[in-house]
């Protein structure tokens, strides 16, 4: 069961304490494809709206600008970017 968590409009602290400013960006257009995590990705969305659906059958997790994500290691899902995406992320 793929286990998502999603943390909308962390603080500016949160922001900071993570690191976030320092992890690099990642942007992608307007598109679906399926996508595996090989490793487990924190991601903090700048621009986009996207709907991220897992392929074990859970359920499917919206996010847009603002949202802080954590991806759990072998995650095998299929993106939808419904809005120009660009986000900071960091492996590990």
């Amino acid at each position: 069961m793929a286990n998502i968590s999603i943390e909308h409009n962390p603080s500016e602290d949160r922001l900071k304490q993570l690191g976030v400013a320092k992890w690099p960006t990642w942007s992608k257009e307007v598109s679906v494809f399926p996508f595996e995590f090989n490793a487990r990705e924190t991601a903090y969305i700048l621009e986009g709206d996207c709907t991220i659906t897992p392929n074990d059958g859970s359920a499917a997790v919206d996010f847009t600008a603002g949202d802080l994500l954590v991806f759990p290691e072998g995650l095998s899902c299929k993106w939808e970017v419904k809005k120009a995406l660009k986000k900071h992320y960091k492996h590990g």
